[in-house]
């Protein structure tokens, strides 16, 4: 059995990324256990698992949240490392290794899957290899001895998808479905059904082909037998050649003219041969025609063509006339469409008047209401019936009027003559004295106000001041800024910056020359030689082995692309052809991709048009043979009209018999010694004859009703005829059309459009798999540029070390502080330009970015020099306002001073009239009352006003809208008639134009009989002629008959048949009949075989999801019962519903249910949280145990979440039972994950753990994973 040893966990989620944060856990046998408060990074370990094994990433995680954040690492990328070993199911020892990386580009995230490594012992040592995603996961799941689905739901279950056994119906079925590999079985039962099919078809064309070999095996025994002949005449010919041979000179002459002549005859011969196969193909043709044709026509030639012609003419007649209807109807149905939206309008417009008739019904409700409501109020009288009329409504309106104009002159009066003795005894010398103080008082404040304004406007300028005196430094800086801004942003283009980097190098090469200098003198100084040059050669020593570094980091990729080792600059031009290869070849893939579309969407087309083909051939051929008994058309007619001949007889023998039996019974009835109407003898007595006559008239009562009878099976049988001669053509013309034309073309067509298919596919999938090895290989080269710009920028610091090291000459006066202030200035000099042409060409690489930096920042500058340029003129102005602020502050306070003088006496005569003001309260209680009766009489006029809008309102409608409404609906009824009368014109004409079709029809069923005896006529034309050549040429023949030995044609004939012989057609006939035997006869043993093991198959396939169920569903009883501590469910299983599909195919349903008594009820939506969480628990833990036969691994995440304290120590006792009965077997390991110390010590308490793991976030808040004893939990 397969188990996993240990596992290293570097960069994914809470654990660090720096090598010294690599957490190691190892897995104990059988139970490893580990514990940790919430976010410790407990189920990242379970997460690492799965990913390691199965390649599957958490849910939720898609976008690199499964790499540690990079912000919070403070990285652009952060690259992560998953280690595990593992034995496989053989015993050996595995090692994968799986690298990826989170990148932070413009605050997004990018997550990438990296190299993918395993390493496995061979020959003694251990060999590492590089293995594709797909390839690793399929080596794997053959290495655990499980399916990767098995994996995913069952061993490595995430916290997140635990419950996945009570989810809903479809997931729970693809679940199940992945985890039996019933995809992997129907595929396989449905390659074998589609090789049956493929062998069913080859059956069939074999047994095609066999029938043509067949024809050519009896062709070829034919042919020999008859060589045998000729050869035997042949032998007879030579013995006669012999005989004559003396005498063969004398007739040599005769021999030739006779050659002569037989080529003649022969020719002759031919011609004759010729015209009768034509003759008879012809003599075929007009009796088919005749069959076909209805009707005969029994006139002249000339008759025919001119009655053709003129049926011709009427046809096109009607075609006109039905050309006429259309452009009627169209024109009918464009003035329906014209009056459906006039009607239509109408309509809208009608309702919207019709609304508007609503509402002004209510508004009239709603002003008899006001009037009444007023008039009330007033006490008005002869206003209280509803409603009201237009006399009565003008009353009101006047009376109203009236009152209203009484009102407010009372009101205005009293109110006048009461302001006016206030005004008069108090109020003015009050008003004039709170003036007065109130004037005095203002000023007063406002000055003071004023003085504080000054006085803070003063401390502002003040500080406005300070600082715009610190800013004129800050301006000269920002222009200086400004103006390096502007000049990077001007020289943003890549050559610019080129242009800048030298400028920069040259810069650089002025302080390397200075640097050189400062180095000279400083060499003369003694003490410090043997430390300047021990940093050099560290210095150079670091830089070089940054060199090597780099160089062998990215040398086998580079010579690997490239064959050699290049600088930037040819990797650059490598890249950019690269990336128009790239682009080229996505062109081309766009257009294979297109055309397959194109090609798929003709095969369909095309199907659907065989398809279609198809079934019109089976209507018609099943509407023939309902008509027709058998597939033989004309023996069915020839039945039919033998049957016909039978009736005519059987009518015409009845209508004879009654006339001849009336007749026989007249002379027997009127003679009196009446004699045999037949034989002339008489009759013995008067009673044979009266028998005779009874016996007659009976058989005559009998004619009638059979005679009837006899009417009836001619007129059916006449119909029947009929039907089937009107089936004639299609018979002839739509089936055999179908059958020999238009379904074998079809089918080539489809057959064509398959091939191009297949090849586009594989066009597509070439340039695909071209188009991702370039990705890759642009991808890799990519990563290499950065390494190799880096390594350039070491070369030129390399450089520019050397020229350090040739400075020489030193001034001697400079002491040592001196040069090394000097050195240290220059050094950062060189700093900086370094820096500088770094960023340059960084600014190479990342333009467009850089240039939309510069810019806002220059904006940003150019917005603040403005800003200083103008603090600068404020500060000028700020200066002259401060003086002005200062002497009208002491003005200010000279008149402040002044005003509060003033309003000592003031304040004394103003509260003495205010002592007086006392006396006018109850002249205030009059006036409140007198606003009282204000109020009154604003109500009245607001309620009058109301009323009058309304009454104008219904004024309008009534003399606008009223008027309007009756229009529309006089209009709309115009309408309404006219679209009614528009509607019967198109069924009129449609009615017509119906007519005219079928007569149309009728005529195209004449016009064809027509054609049909042109052609008739014209063909018996031609056999006559053809006869008369055929005459002709006999006549020729035998003048030119002569006699002489066939010895010479007959060996040309026995040579012609033996050169046939030794063709493949007639030579390997028996060869390729016997061939195409065995293959045909295996091809048939094979589909049977194949059948076999098809229903083999799917027998194997039930009874193993049979057996499987019940062991899973045993599992799960047990362990529910040992488990569950409540007395409500007495144990779940899992039920599986198979549905019959097409072509014998099961679909499995399934559902998970709890037993309560005898009932059965479904327990998704029916089960607490707890029950939830144990059932989904039990059921994997089933599953594993059902599965799992060669891998004893299983993770639990998190087993106790909602359960309770009785329910959490039964599933550890179940768990104990389960590790000491799986403990036997040395590969059995259980991976449990919790936070709650008291499930482990239950766990701890069974003996069966020795050891376990505490995972802890530490000072820097990373995962860590650190082992202890059992002993450390129980203190």
């Amino acid at each position: 059995m397969s188990k996993i040893n240990e596992m290293s966990i570097l960069g994914v989620r809470s654990f660090g990324i720096e090598d010294k944060d690599k957490q190691v856990i190892s897995f104990f046998t059988p139970v490893t256990v580990l514990v940790g408060p919430n976010g410790a990074g407990k189920t990242t370990i379970i997460e690492c698992l799965k990913f390691a094994t199965s390649g599957e990433l958490p849910p939720g995680s898609k976008g690199g949240a499964f790499v540690h954040d990079p912000k919070d690492a403070q990285r652009t990328v952060v690259r992560a490392q998953i280690e595990l070993s593992l034995s496989d199911i053989k015993g050996e020892e595995i090692e994968i290794q799986r690298f990826m990386s989170c990148s932070l580009i413009e605050n997004k995230y990018s997550f990438k899957s990296e190299e993918q490594n395993i390493k496995r012992a061979k020959d003694g040592r251990r060999v590492s290899r590089s293995v594709k995603c797909g390839d690793l996961h399929q080596e794997i799941t053959c290495a655990l001895g499980v399916s990767k689905s098995v994996l995913n739901d069952v061993i490595f279950c995430h916290q997140e998808e635990s419950n996945w056994p009570l989810s809903e119906d479809r997931v729970l079925k693809e679940k199940f479905d992945s985890i039996f590999n019933v995809t992997k079985y129907n595929k396989a039962r449905a390659k074998m059904y589609e090789l049956r099919l493929k062998q069913s078809r080859t059956v069939e064309r074999c047994q095609a082909e066999l029938s043509y070999l067949e024809k050519n095996k009896e062709k070829a025994q034919q042919l020999r037998d008859n060589v045998a002949q000729k050869q035997a005449d042949l032998r007879a010919s030579r013995d006669l050649i012999l005989h004559i041979e003396n005498q063969i000179d004398p007739l040599e002459t005769l021999l030739s003219n006779i050659k002569m002549k037989l080529e003649n005859v022969t020719k002759l011969e031919n011609e004759i041969k010729a015209l009768d196969s034509l003759r008879k193909q012809m003599e075929e043709h007009n009796k088919e025609l005749e069959e076909t044709m209805e009707e005969v026509f029994q006139g002249s030639d000339e008759q025919l063509q001119h009655t053709y012609e003129n049926h011709q003419r009427t046809v096109r007649e009607k075609e006109q006339k039905l050309q006429q209807h259309q452009e009627e109807l169209q024109t009918f149905d464009q003035e329906y469409q014209r009056l459906t939206r006039v009607t239509n309008d109408l309509l809208v417009e009608k309702g919207r008047l019709q609304h508007e008739a609503e509402r002004h019904t209510k508004n009239t409700e709603d002003r008899d209401k006001l009037v009444h409501s007023l008039s009330s109020c007033l006490e008005m009288e002869g206003y209280d019936q509803l409603p009201f009329t237009v006399s009565q409504l003008e009353s009101f309106y006047h009376q109203v009027t009236q009152r209203l104009e009484q009102e407010k002159e009372r009101v205005s009066q009293l109110l006048v003559r009461n302001l006016q003795k206030l005004e008069q005894q108090k109020q003015q010398s009050v008003d004039e004295m709170r003036d007065r103080k109130t004037c005095t008082e203002r000023t007063v404040e406002m000055k003071r106000d004023e003085q504080q304004k000054k006085q803070q406007e003063l401390k502002n300028i003040t500080e406005e001041l300070q600082r715009l005196q610190d800013s004129s430094s800050r301006l000269q800086e920002l222009e200086n800024k400004l103006a390096e801004r502007e000049d990077a942003v001007q020289s943003s283009s890549v050559e610019e910056l080129k242009a800048e980097v030298k400028k920069l190098q040259s810069e650089k090469v002025e302080l390397d020359c200075t640097q050189r200098q400062l180095d000279e003198d400083m060499e003369t100084l003694n003490m410090h030689t043997a430390a300047l040059t021990q940093m050099d050669i560290l210095k150079k020593g670091k830089m070089e082995e940054q060199i090597l570094q780099i160089r062998s980091r990215h040398c086998e990729d580079l010579v690997s692309l490239m064959g050699h080792f290049p600088n930037k600059k040819e990797l650059e031009d490598w890249i950019s052809s690269k990336s128009k290869e790239i682009s080229s070849t996505g062109d081309r893939l766009t257009k294979l991709k297109m055309d397959l579309a194109s090609n798929e969407q003709n095969k369909s087309h095309i199907t659907a048009e065989l398809l279609k083909k198809e079934q019109q051939l089976a209507t018609d051929e099943e509407k023939f043979l309902n008509v027709c008994s058998s597939r033989d058309l004309e023996q069915n007619l020839s039945n039919l009209q033998r049957d016909l001949d039978e009736i005519f007889k059987t009518k015409a023998l009845l209508a004879g018999t009654k006339v001849v039996y009336t007749q026989f019974i007249s002379e027997l009835s009127e003679h009196r010694e009446p004699c045999c109407p037949v034989c002339r003898r008489s009759f013995p007595s008067e009673s044979e004859v009266q028998e005779v006559v009874r016996v007659l008239q009976s058989k005559l009562h009998l004619v009638p009703e059979k005679l009837k009878i006899t009417e009836q099976d001619l007129e059916r049988t006449e119909r029947r005829r009929e039907e089937i001669v009107a089936l004639r053509p299609v018979r002839y013309s739509a089936i055999v059309q179908f059958q020999e034309n238009e379904l074998p073309a079809l089918r080539k067509r489809l057959q064509t459009v398959d091939r191009e298919a297949e090849r586009l596919k594989g066009d597509v999938e070439e340039q695909e798999a071209l188009l991702a090895i370039l990705r890759s290989e642009e991808e890799k080269a990519k990563d290499c540029l950065q390494g190799i710009s880096l390594m350039d920028s070491y070369l030129v610091e390399r450089k520019i070390d050397e020229q350090a090291a040739k400075l020489q000459e030193v001034n001697l006066d400079n002491t040592f502080q001196q040069l090394s202030q000097e050195k240290q200035e220059t050094q950062d000099q060189l700093d900086t330009t370094y820096s500088t042409i770094v960023g340059k060409h960084k600014q190479i690489q990342d333009q467009q970015e850089q240039i939309q930096r510069l810019k806002s920042a220059a904006i940003e500058m150019r917005d603040e020099q403005l800003q200083l340029i103008r603090d600068k003129q404020k500060q000028e102005n700020l200066e002259e306002l401060s003086a002005e602020i200062t002497a009208r502050m002491e003005a200010l306070t000279t008149e402040i001073r002044e005003g509060n003088e003033e309003l000592r006496p003031l304040s004394a005569a103003l509260e003495k009239l205010q002592q007086e003001k006392q006396k006018l309260v109850e002249q205030k209680k009059q006036r409140e009352e007198e606003e009282q009766k204000k109020d009154y009489l604003t109500t009245t006029v607001s309620i009058y006003l109301n009323v009058d809008c309304n009454h104008v309102d219904l004024l309008f409608f009534y003399t606008i809208c009223l008027p309007m409404l009756q229009d529309k609906e006089s209009e709309y009824q115009a309408a309404t008639t006219q679209l009614q009368e528009a509607e019967r014109n198109k069924e009129r004409i449609s009615t017509e134009m119906g007519n005219i079709q079928q007569d149309k029809d009728t005529q195209k069923v004449k016009e064809r009989c027509l054609w049909d005896n042109l052609t008739l006529r014209k063909r018996v034309n031609e056999l006559k002629n053809m006869a008369a050549k055929r005459e002709a040429l006999e006549e020729k023949l035998k003048r030119r008959t002569v006699k002489s030995a066939p010895a010479s044609a007959t060996a040309a004939v026995s040579h012609l048949r033996c050169k046939q012989l030794e063709e493949d057609q007639y030579g390997k006939a028996e060869e390729l009949h016997r061939n195409k035997m065995i293959e045909m006869r295996t091809t048939q043993l094979l589909s049977k075989d194949l059948k076999l093991y098809e229903e083999a198959l799917d027998q194997a396939i039930v009874k193993f999801h049979s057996m499987k169920m019940d062991e899973i569903n045993q599992n799960i009883r047990d362990l529910w019962r040992s488990t569950y501590r409540g007395q409500d469910i007495e144990y779940i299983e899992i039920r599986s519903e198979v549905e019959e599909r097409s072509e014998g195919r099961r679909s499995y349903n399934y559902r998970v249910v709890m037993m309560k008594g005898d009932a059965d009820v479904n327990m998704r939506g029916r089960c607490s949280a707890g029950q939830k969480v144990l059932a989904s628990l039990i059921i994997r833990l089933a599953l594993a145990e059902a599965f799992c036969l060669d891998c004893g691994i299983l993770a639990l995440d998190e087993p106790t979440t909602n359960l309770d304290r009785e329910n959490i120590k039964s599933l550890a006792d179940a768990l104990v039972e389960i590790i000491r009965t799986r403990s036997q077997q040395r590969h059995f390991q259980l991976l449990i994950i919790t936070h709650d110390e008291d499930f482990v010590q239950l766990l701890v308490r069974s003996g069966c753990i020795q050891h376990f793991y505490r995972i802890s976030k530490n000072q820097d808040q990373n995962s860590e994973i650190t082992k202890h004893s059992t002993a450390f939990l129980s203190v």
